[in-house]
């Protein structure tokens, strides 16, 4: 039921591209480097093959911006 559940959430899809900085052996250091249990200290962008993914440190992207002025009737269904 669990590799069900992980196929449908794409937080939990197989093809994430690792990365050090959303690894659970690795904690942030600084902007720039992580430290690895297994590795000591390496850059955020790396990977290595003790990589397992935790969604919990994945940082979404900022929600987008609108740029304008509206109003409510803007975003009425109703015709005026």
């Amino acid at each position: 039921m669990f590799q069900f559940f992980r196929r449908k959430n794409p937080l939990f899809r197989a093809g994430i591209e690792p990365h050090c900085a959303y690894c659970i052996h690795a904690s942030p250091l600084d902007d720039t480097q992580m430290t690895c249990r297994k590795r000591g200290v390496v850059p955020c962008g790396s990977a290595c093959r003790s990589f397992r993914y935790d969604p919990l440190r994945r940082v979404p992207p900022k929600p987008a911006v609108l740029r304008g002025s509206f109003t409510d009737a803007d975003f009425s269904l109703e015709d005026n």
